[in-house]
């Protein structure tokens, strides 16, 4: 029996992630990264705690707009600072910080269940 879920062949699905790579849709990419639905691009951000408003904007230009962010810390799970989270939602976007190999495994499982969910993620 096949439990793969059935996710859309126009869909950006994370394959794997490894130290510092992560391969969508069966590309490669090096460093930070935005998965989208419809799009991967790269992400500029450097680190878990220089992380800003302003290192969501593209998510918030969103269109259609993030129902549910996840965001990959690196190798451990990190917390979000109170106030960049209470930024985030007064700009609509519910955020849920974990490693990025979660974040990954789960963007995946919302996608499947047709979610407007995007991951930003740091690398392991």
């Amino acid at each position: 029996m096949d439990v793969t879920p059935l996710i859309p062949a126009d869909r950006q699905v994370i394959d794997s992630y490894g130290p510092g790579i992560f391969r969508v849709s069966g590309t490669l990419y090096e460093g930070p990264l935005l998965v989208f639905p419809d799009r991967t691009q790269s992400w500029k951000a450097n680190t878990f705690t220089e992380l800003t408003l302003q290192s969501f904007d593209f998510v918030r230009a969103a269109e259609p707009a993030v129902e549910i962010l996840l965001l990959g810390s690196g190798p451990k799970m990190g917390l979000l600072p109170s106030k960049l989270r209470r930024e985030l939602r007064e700009a609509g976007i519910v955020v849920d910080v974990m490693a990025t190999g979660a974040a990954c495994r789960t963007y995946n499982v919302l996608l499947s269940e047709e979610r407007r969910v995007a991951a930003a993620l740091l690398p392991v």
